[in-house]
């Protein structure tokens, strides 16, 4: 086919040279139209269109509905040589470590895995690069952690995703910190029957093009199993969704929200310690099974099945961890406890001189400023002997040189600033003036903007706007926070309250959060009073999923205009209780009328035999419920009973699989009624896109 297409290009290249155009900028823009061309240059180009769009057609005709069935077209991707650093004489490679998502995605979607099932994975990628790489005589740098040598692939073994190879004389190789020579290479070859992993393979450069495909197809299967395939995926076989939806696309797209600083760093840091932990469980547990005799009844491998069971379980909860962060929409709902930089900052407590410091930020300012600053607020401070005024010309440097109970006032101005301000010790922050006229922007990338540990801050008055963070605009981890009268422009998150934190909110308009507005976690304290929380992803999201250690948040919500957020006005997260979900909108009194109506038109048209929202299947189940569940009943059963439990779930459990993909989110009638709120009042709700409440079960 490629021989044929040759063939036609230089015949219309051939009629097309018969054809004399004047390329000026005129004859240019005429010839963008149809009517503008020649009629011989017309006549080459609807042979052209003909012929093409027939072998078009006919690619087509002889596929299926398998994406890996055909791989004949070139992808849009052009690749660009790597040159090597350095005294290196090891030849270039080709450039394929910066391809975009969308590019891996097509490639893994629609011609490596296609719908396969984890099981088929490696069937499926052998059959993509047996479409897709030249089988034989094409040089490539075989690169491990010890050397780079040149080497000629004599061979393909894709069953073992294996080349047979042989050295290229005269030895060329780099080392780091040893010395190999030409022997032995050869008797490292000789061990391996002369066959390497394609991905330590780097395919040589060339100008021609007729490789780009080769190294293309190399380096996916490179990220592939680098940063997408795990260990125990091959025996996670029981799911509903296909291995790409249900794995591929997560981890592809939480890799490129890492690489382009959208995940914290302290979620990373968890990610990649779960992921440790996990893959060690999984070698655990391996090991184990491996050791066991299927038909033994001796005491020896009762103890350690009854061992595997708890590394199985513990492998559960690892990967659905794992899932969480993973999947963008569970990573949004459920988020994380873990710590950043700001754990580093300490309390410095009161001055051991007794001294109490007021810091005033200013770049510049005017005599009439100076004069109103002093008759509104310093006089009436600074009247003892034990206080101090400090001039700063940024808020960073004077939140930083805080101790507990100083006060900063930030006179009027746009202050941008590079890092997070750190808030430890009770201080008061707040703006002279306007919250529109004390502007604090940050436009660097962090994990949140204002971080506060503080027993009482108090902040007012200021305007707080934040530009590519990652975190949120404010986050209380512990102690409380009073606002009042300030305005957040949010791009992440808004405010995050965290366990047993406090948050007073008073006055306040925030918008914009890419998020939720306001999250508030489990055994919190929060009180909005007179805000508006507007055109955020979602308006407040409330986390009810309380353990042990934390009771629910208590919530007091009065006067608050919550409008114009593309989700929920306010959305609780919760554990589903097996219980059937109670699905009717609460947005006004006519949405509920014809809500009811037409509920009761489809119970008088319902089939007995059709599945109802009642059933199981629109039941979302906590599926971290199962492990407590199934080892309660082991610690009450006997021997036998043991045995048969350990014997059912030696397997590994499939139950985390089935229930993961079953969150889901509706409105609900009766959210203003749960006992986390202690006064809910005066309240507007206008304008939002799912719904005023909804309840998110996972």
């Amino acid at each position: 086919m490629e021989s044929e297409a040759r063939e036609v290009a230089c015949i219309v290249n051939d009629m097309s040279d018969m054809v004399v155009v004047d390329l000026d900028s005129t004859v240019t823009a005429e010839l963008d139209t149809e009517d503008g061309l020649p009629e011989e240059a017309r006549n080459v180009s609807d042979v052209a269109h003909a012929l093409f769009q027939n072998e078009d057609d006919e690619g087509e005709d002889d596929g299926d509905d398998s994406g890996t069935d055909h791989f004949s077209e070139k992808s849009g991707t052009q690749l660009q040589r790597c040159e090597r650093r350095g005294s290196s004489r090891l030849p270039d490679t080709f450039q394929t470590s910066n391809l975009l998502f969308y590019e891996r995605f097509k490639a893994y979607q629609d011609y490596m895995l296609g719908d396969c099932k984890p099981s088929e994975v490696q069937t499926f990628t052998a059959d993509y690069l047996d479409k897709v790489l030249e089988p034989c005589d094409w040089l490539a740098l075989w690169c491990t952690d010890v050397f780079d040598v040149l080497v000629e692939v004599k061979d393909l073994d894709l069953k073992d995703l294996k080349a047979c190879v042989k050295l290229v004389l005269p030895l060329q190789c780099g080392t780091r910190d040893c010395e190999i020579t030409e022997e032995a290479m050869n008797a490292l070859l000789e061990d391996t029957q002369h066959k390497v992993s394609l991905q330590e393979l780097q395919v040589v450069y060339e100008e021609s093009g007729d490789f780009d495909q080769t190294a293309l197809a190399l380096e996916h299967l490179r990220f592939f199993y680098k940063h997408i395939w795990r260990q125990w995926d091959e025996e996670d076989e029981d799911d509903d969704f296909d291995y790409f939806v249900r794995c591929v696309e997560p981890r592809l797209r939480f890799y490129y929200d890492i690489l382009e600083d959208r995940v914290p760093a302290g979620l990373v840091a968890e990610y990649e310690s779960l992921l440790e932990n996990c893959s060690k469980c999984f070698q655990q547990f391996s090991e184990l099974r491996s050791g066991l005799c299927a038909d033994s009844d001796s005491e020896l491998d009762n103890v350690s099945m009854v061992e595997g069971l708890k590394l199985c379980d513990q492998l559960e909860t690892f990967k659905r961890k794992l899932h969480i962060i993973e999947n963008p929409l569970l990573r949004y709902v459920l988020a994380y406890k873990g710590t950043s930089g700001q754990q580093c900052v300490q309390s410095r407590g009161l001055r051991a001189s007794g001294m109490k410091v007021v810091h005033v930020v200013t770049a510049s300012c005017s005599i009439i400023q100076l004069q109103s600053l002093l008759s509104a607020r310093l006089i009436s401070l600074c009247s003892s002997e034990d206080t101090e005024i400090q001039f700063h010309k940024e808020p960073v440097s004077a939140v930083d040189a805080c101790h507990q109970d100083d006060l900063v006032i930030i006179l009027p101005g746009v202050y941008s600033v590079s890092s997070s301000i750190f808030i430890p010790d009770s201080i008061t922050i707040e703006g002279f003036g306007f919250p529109d006229e004390v502007v604090i922007e940050m436009k660097d990338k962090g994990d949140s903007f204002v971080e506060s540990t503080g027993a009482d801050v108090r902040l007012s008055n200021i305007k707080f706007i934040q530009h590519d963070g990652i975190g949120g605009i404010l986050c209380v981890r512990q102690g409380t926070v009073n606002m009042e009268n300030c305005v957040l422009q949010c791009e992440t998150t808004g405010v995050i309250v965290r366990t047993s934190a406090r948050l007073t909110m008073n006055m306040c308009d925030l918008y914009g959060s890419k998020g939720a507005g306001v999250e508030i976690y489990p055994g919190s304290v929060c009180s909005l009073v007179g805000n508006g929380i507007h055109h955020c992803k979602d308006g407040i999201l409330i986390k009810d999923f309380a353990n042990e250690l934390d009771g629910m948040p208590s919530i007091t919500m009065e006067n608050n205009a919550i409008h114009n957020n593309e989700g929920f006005g306010v959305i609780l997260v919760k554990p589903g209780n097996g219980e059937p979900l109670q699905v009717t909108a609460d947005r006004t009194e006519e949405d509920t009328t014809a809500d009811m109506a037409k509920d009761k038109q489809q119970e008088g048209d319902a089939d007995p035999h059709s599945t109802t929202s009642s059933s199981s299947s629109d039941t979302p189940t906590s599926s971290s419920a199962t492990p407590v569940q199934m080892g309660s009943a082991e610690s009450n059963s006997t021997d036998g009973d043991v045995a048969s439990v350990t014997g059912r779930k030696w397997q590994l459990s499939r139950q985390m699989s089935r229930n993961k993909e079953a969150s889901c989110s509706r409105p609900v009638q009766d959210l203003m009624e749960h006992q986390i709120f202690i006064s809910v009042q005066e309240n507007q709700f206008k304008r939002n896109g799912r719904g005023d409440f909804g309840t998110f079960f996972f």
